[in-house]
């Protein structure tokens, strides 16, 4: 069974040929024939006429058919390629050159006869060949008058059936048959190599064809495939297969991000796992003493506030586990307008107040009064700065100052939350912003943190179309720095 391009290509194309020189040969043995016929038509187109001018028995009027038909043997045997015939008016044939057994028909069509006398230059002309029923040839014609009434048509046909006859031999000699032999092998060497040439050119489809049904069983693994080398000319076949090696590269780079992205999802996951259960086991532990132990009303407030701490910081923890997986998806809406950046800030300062009071830490805003109006969606800058604070106070010291600065540069207004806590590792600035780092240095119960706070801020400020940069050094305190954009920069 043929399967490949290239068989179906040779088979196309060598069927095409072959048809295209069947058809060219018969189209040129028909033109051959008719030029042949209307040349031979036109050279003899006056014989009838001049026999019949010529001949005493013609000129005068037929008035002795023996006679007549006794010159027209003698007229065949001076041109053996003629057969004359003499028609009356009516078509009917009197007498004529050839054997009586050799004549079939009796009467010949006129119509062809008066086309040729009345339009000689309309050639070629076909009549009616006695000696068959169906055939036709070329012929002379000439009226035959006695006196001022029509006796009949010399009727001439020219191309007897002995020149048939030779001809046919001569086309049939071997001579003739080396040619035709000739021919045919020049079209077998074109076919073969039009044949060659078709190979050549599908042979790098055939590669390229090869090379992805290798890939496909190696799932792609670019490891363990050796990759073609195309060329970086016109050529469409080379052009693709550049194409598909780059389409498999970035196949293998995606495959590779996917899975790095699943093996830190399932190191998440473990952590997250274990920061869930802590907090679990210690609610369930306490609710367990006030069930079982009959502890004074004292105590069991003091289990009942530690339980109640536990569950808030169980319930805070998967809130920011739902809000990073929301994120992740990638259905976050942003509702983008206009607001003043100055209240929401202080509005923010408002909700830490009881919590730096009590730390005392001290939060700031330079400069203390500003009015900045910006374009960008007010809750999610308010989680941001929210998480930034709560971020800053979880690695500050007791005294410690954060402050929040507001600069203008051109088209934006630059944010940056500054404090003097303890800073951060230089080797662990590159990875602060994944969901599962926890910072070494942060203060208070390290196992109610998994470090959530700053994964969402950065996928936040993704969102803000902003980017989020930091700057720490430990002992010294960090510096998180952003741009929101202007309002009237942003809605021209």
């Amino acid at each position: 069974m043929i399967q490949s391009l290239y068989q179906r290509l040779s088979l196309t194309i060598s069927t095409v040929l072959f048809i295209i020189l069947i058809s060219f040969v018969t189209w040129t043995q028909c033109v051959s024939e008719v030029s042949r016929s209307q040349a031979e038509q036109k050279l003899h187109l006056g014989l009838a006429e001049h026999l019949a001018n010529d001949n005493p028995l013609l000129k005068q009027g037929v008035y002795d058919y023996k006679a007549l038909e006794s010159l027209f043997h003698t007229l065949m045997v001076l041109g053996p390629s003629f057969e004359f015939y003499f028609v009356d008016p009516s078509g009917k044939l009197v007498t004529y050159s050839a054997k009586p057994g050799d004549v079939k028909k009796q009467s010949v069509d006129l119509r062809p006869l008066l086309q040729l006398i009345e339009e000689p230059h309309n050639l070629p002309i076909f009549g009616d060949d006695p000696r068959s029923f169906d055939q036709q040839k070329i012929f002379s014609v000439a009226p035959v008058y006695n006196n001022d009434t029509l006796q009949g048509y010399l009727y001439v046909i020219i191309g007897s059936s002995a020149y048939d006859s030779i001809f046919t031999q001569i086309s049939s000699s071997d001579h003739l048959f080396q040619h035709s032999a000739g021919l045919l092998i020049l079209v077998i060497i074109l076919l073969f190599v039009a044949v060659l040439l078709f190979r050549y050119i599908t042979s790098p489809l055939k590669q390229l064809g090869d090379f992805i049904h290798k890939a496909e069983e190696a799932k792609f693994n670019l490891t363990e495939l050796t990759m073609p080398q195309w060329s970086n000319s016109d050529n469409e076949v080379h052009q693709l297969g550049n194409s598909v090696n780059q389409m498999l590269v970035t196949i293998n780079q995606q495959m590779a991000q996917l899975t790095e992205l699943d093996s830190q999802r399932r190191q998440l996951l473990a952590h997250l796992s274990h920061d869930l259960r802590t907090p679990l086991a210690s609610l369930q532990g306490y609710l367990e003493l006030i069930e079982k132990q009959h502890a004074k009303p004292e105590q069991q407030m003091h289990y009942l506030q530690v339980a109640l701490k536990n569950c808030t910081q169980l319930k805070s923890l998967i809130d920011q586990i739902f809000e990073l997986a929301h994120l992740e998806s990638g259905h976050a809406n942003v509702q983008f307008e206009v607001f003043n950046l100055g209240e929401l800030i202080y509005d923010i300062l408002a909700k830490f107040a009881l919590k730096t009071e009590q730390a005392n830490i001290t939060l700031t805003v330079q400069p203390k009064t500003f009015d900045a109006q910006v374009y960008s969606d007010i809750a999610k800058l308010e989680r941001v700065l929210t998480n930034l604070i709560d971020n800053a106070i979880r690695h500050m010291p007791s005294g410690g100052n954060i402050t929040i600065e507001v600069s203008e540069h051109n088209k934006q207004y630059a944010l940056a939350v500054r404090d003097t806590g303890l800073g951060i590792n230089a080797k662990e600035l590159p990875y602060i912003f994944e969901a599962r780092y926890k910072a070494s240095n942060s203060q208070g119960c390290k196992k109610t943190h998994a470090g959530l706070g700053l994964a969402i801020t950065s996928r936040l400020i993704r969102l803000l179309k902003s980017e989020i940069k930091v700057d720490s050094e430990l002992g010294k305190g960090t510096e998180f720095t952003f741009a929101v954009r202007k309002a009237t920069d942003a809605l021209n």
